[in-house]
């Protein structure tokens, strides 16, 4: 259940909405999934100034947030439009990354739940995942939380002198209707960039 400020988690991490202040950290935490890997198909890491760019690009219309453990941030999680064409408005592309110390704690999950959560409540009906092939952890992530395989796009990507594979998860979210409210925005819902999740 999701109210204006609060999700209804429990733990001594803070998690909220993610802001220009967070984007050097977000970056960092970034970077190993860019440089000598795969997982992204960014070829440069971005630095802070366009990662702040990127996170207040989609508020507040698509949620970041961040998940921080004594001031520093350790994991984030985003959903962004799935295409730009305005039909495409009520499907959304969702990521989660966290810093190496934070993995295999279940932190993901979490932040992938919170952030499903509040998609939900915007009206977004559903959300695919896209992972580069293989990482089964990825894909069990993924499939934790609600989300079912249904494709593979075969040699879409050359990085690292390599083709690579990318699966796609998908899960649905608001329930479809035959005359589908536009999602609303996480302001009308009540939300304010300095809003505390948990």
């Amino acid at each position: 259940m999701v109210s204006a400020g609060k999700l209804t988690y429990k733990s001594a991490m803070i998690i909220r909405f993610a802001n220009a202040g967070d984007a050097a950290s977000i970056a960092e935490i970034y970077r190993p999934f860019i440089e000598g890997s795969a997982v992204s198909f960014e070829l440069a890491a971005p630095d802070a100034t366009e990662m702040a760019r990127r996170i207040d690009k989609l508020w507040p219309t698509h949620p970041w947030i961040v998940a921080e453990e004594d001031g520093v941030v350790i994991g984030y999680a985003y959903g962004s439009p799935y295409r730009e064409r305005k039909a495409y408005q009520w499907a959304v592309e969702v990521t989660v990354y966290l810093a190496e110390a934070a993995r295999g704690k279940g932190l993901g999950r979490k932040l992938y739940e919170m952030l499903m959560e509040l998609l939900t409540r915007q009206g977004f009906t559903k959300a695919y995942g896209v992972v580069t092939l293989p990482n089964p952890a990825s894909a069990a992530l993924h499939e934790a939380v609600g989300f079912a395989p249904f494709a593979v796009y075969r040699d879409i990507g050359f990085k690292n002198g390599q083709w690579h594979d990318v699966g796609w998860w998908e899960r649905d979210l608001a329930a479809k209707q035959d005359q589908q409210p536009e999602p609303q925005s996480l302001e009308r819902l009540g939300f304010a960039r300095e809003s505390v999740l948990e």
